[in-house]
């Protein structure tokens, strides 16, 4: 309450216990004219006599103790994760399960952001109702399509050199490939469709793309040699490749900006970073549309499914057995650090290639 609403409902307690000696001369008239019981009516009146008029200010009502709050450490990791990452309360509640095993309630961390005034997010990403959002769909299998687009890096201050993203995400398991190009064009988009090939671990059936320079004639005629389908969405219409759009915007929020002041203008140091961020996105971050899966564990949850077995593709490497019985098994993972507030919390990400071997499931 502000301090004038505090002094107004100061003197509309004093009016009362002036009522009740000058106009009515009997406390339970009184009471019951204004609405509130007797009780009320002396506990004011002791206040007053002992402190006069800041006696009948309004008290903060806040417990003395609270045993069942939320700790400050706990506190603490959602506020970075909300101002580093500009996570929802439903994205910070995965994060703290998965790697602190910490159990809080999407609206109990929606409290602490709005306690904290944080519960504001940039434009682009506020709740939308349902009558405005487009309607969600993914493949029923792996490698039914696959979406791929560049993504435009701004060059330098300085530099005339500009860099070019080229993502690929699988429709049903939103599995990505990256890679960093100096070029956009036709050459180097059919150099990462190869690339994509050979790296996801199951047979790609169509490849969907926009009406780009870099994917016109020769990008979709390699593409039919390799016997599998190319399709482009209707011009001028991104949200049909809608999947690759948004994992572009995570790469804004949660890779691009927080390389902000760092310095890259070498194509390699560049692929090297990100495909950091591309082993941190497929086997470590959880996604809300996968109801908090990895991309990884997603794959395992379909390839494992009972009366589903599909072959690798034809065209990429054959993996020797002895990887095969090497990675075959859920090896300890390694560690991708995630900042908090200065110390770096350690979390587990799988192998980069081995583990898209699963022996059970592919069959070389």
């Amino acid at each position: 309450m502000t301090e004038k609403e505090l002094n107004r409902g100061a003197e509309r307690r004093l009016a009362i216990l002036r009522h009740a000696e000058e106009v009515s001369g009997n406390v339970a008239a009184t009471c019951r004219y204004y609405g509130i019981t007797r009780q009320v009516f002396y506990i004011w009146k002791r206040r007053y006599e002992e402190k006069g008029l800041a006696g009948l200010r309004e008290r903060s009502r806040k417990p003395h103790s609270s045993p069942n709050a939320t700790t400050s450490d706990v506190v603490g990791k959602v506020i970075h994760l909300r101002q580093n990452y500009h996570m929802g309360p439903q994205k910070i509640a995965m994060y703290l399960k998965r790697y602190h095993d910490i159990t809080i309630s999407p609206s109990g961390i929606w409290r602490i952001l709005n306690r904290l005034s944080m519960n504001r997010l940039p434009s682009s990403q506020r709740y939308k109702r349902h009558t405005q959002r487009w309607k969600r769909y993914e493949k029923q299998q792996p490698g039914h399509r696959v979406q791929i687009d560049v993504k435009f890096l701004e060059p330098l201050k300085g530099s005339r050199r500009r860099h070019y993203q080229f993502t690929a995400i699988d429709d049903c398991t939103r599995l990505r490939a990256l890679k960093i190009c100096d070029r956009c064009n036709q050459k180097t988009a059919i150099q990462f469709a190869d690339y994509v090939l050979e790296k996801f671990p199951f047979r790609v059936e169509v490849i969907q793309t926009d009406n780009g320079s870099e994917f016109q004639q020769a990008f979709h005629w390699h593409v039919l040699d390799h016997g599998i389908q190319h399709v482009y969405i209707k011009p001028n219409t991104p949200r049909l490749n809608g999947k690759v759009e948004r994992s572009h915007r995570i790469d804004g929020d949660e890779f691009y900006r927080l390389l902000d002041g760092v310095v890259i203008d070498d194509t390699k140091v560049f692929n090297k970073k990100l495909k950091d961020w591309e082993d941190f996105y497929n086997y470590s971050r959880p996604h809300g549309s996968l109801g908090g899966q990895t991309p990884y564990e997603r794959l395992r949850q379909k390839t494992t499914a009972p009366g589903v077995k599909r072959q690798r593709q034809s065209h990429t490497r054959e993996c020797p057995q002895e990887e095969l019985n090497l990675h075959a098994g859920f090896r300890k993972p390694a560690l991708y650090p995630l900042s908090y507030g200065g110390r770096d919390k350690r979390i587990a990400r799988a192998p980069p290639r081995a583990l898209f071997v699963d022996q059970q499931r592919f069959s070389v």
